[in-house]
């Protein structure tokens, strides 16, 4: 298929991916595609799976994927409506009952510190669905107090202690970041403007999946395209990041753009390659077989850094990568 036909297959999916391939892909912002994500499809799958105190699953971390919060991931995923009544409510529950002693939010147990991935996960739907800022400041200030060194952040750093970041804390932090930023708010903007550079830095000295001592493979599973990807990190997320946050082409980035290129299916798409285990609410799509999440993520990350596959001209530009 060329890229007008892999739009065309792309827009017989979801009407949360016919929204987004108009918006990233066809530079057509459709306000009535995005209204519609709450009443069809998918969105409205979530949404009927919400229980009557206002959590999806048992409580706000369990069970993992059916949980308050992935669910509240995979709905911001979808670029619902951020007006969302039933989950405006939702998060003043959450902020309610599950701020930690530290500030972030808290997963589950006794322990009460708090997990960075799950605040960087939390930062992220929060304020794409406009959270008050008040509300926020106890979690950036958990967040912005655990940076490390090294420029990124680590899950295990506030509790068994850690000396280098992690590829999918940072991440995870990053799109928090980056999305508090996105929406207007402003306390404490600089320290997050600076953790959010440092961080990009950090995924960029890794070549985003590359050990910057040996420069050999960090971990196989980074090359793995999975959807949802839940905490974990790969490549296909870290490039689909520095689109969304605007990033330039960085030769860093090189490597990674290969392995995506070359995962690429004969007919242009490209598949879910990993699933993890746990309970869902539903199978949005199956392992193994063309995904248009993937393939979606992968095409605008293209777009974004003015890749082509399609045309003679960047032939060369693929012979470099």
């Amino acid at each position: 298929m060329n890229n007008q036909e892999i739009i065309a297959w792309l827009l017989e999916g979801d009407i949360s991916i016919q929204y987004q391939v108009h918006r990233d892909l066809l530079n057509m912002e459709c306000e009535d595609l995005r209204r519609r994500i709450a009443f069809e499809g998918w969105g409205t799958k979530f949404l009927s799976k919400r229980n009557s105190n206002g959590h999806w699953g048992s409580k706000f971390y369990h069970p993992k994927w059916t949980s308050t919060h992935y669910t509240l991931v995979d709905l911001r995923n979808l670029c619902i409506a951020q007006s969302n009544a039933a989950i405006q409510k939702t998060l003043k529950i959450i902020l309610k009952n599950e701020q930690a002693n530290d500030g972030g939010i808290l997963p589950i147990g006794k322990n009460r510190l708090s997990d960075l991935c799950i605040n960087g996960m939390f930062l992220n739907y929060a304020s794409y669905f406009k959270t008050n800022e008040n509300d926020l400041k106890p979690v950036v200030n958990c967040i912005l107090n655990q940076i490390m060194p090294d420029g990124g952040f680590n899950c295990r750093s506030n509790r068994s202690g850690a000396k280098h970041s992690s590829l999918h804390t940072t991440l995870s932090v990053l799109e928090g970041l980056t999305e508090y930023g996105y929406n207007g708010y402003t306390y404490r903007l600089g320290d997050v403007k600076k953790a959010i550079r440092s961080s990009q830095e950090f995924i960029l000295h890794h070549q985003l999946y590359l050990s910057d001592r040996t420069g050999k493979i960090i971990n196989k599973d980074f090359l793995k395209l999975s959807y949802p990807r839940r905490w974990r990190y790969d490549i296909l997320s870290a490039l689909d990041y520095f689109q969304y946050a605007q990033f330039p082409w960085d030769d860093r980035m090189q490597a990674a753009m290969q392995v995506l290129l070359k995962k690429q299916n004969k007919d242009g798409t490209w598949n879910v390659q990993a699933k993890y285990p746990g309970q869902i609410h539903f199978e949005m799509e199956k392992a193994g077989k063309p995904s248009r999440w993937n393939t979606l993520r992968a095409m605008r990350a293209l777009k974004h850094f003015g890749i082509d596959i399609n045309k003679f001209e960047n032939l060369k530009i693929l012979q470099e990568l």
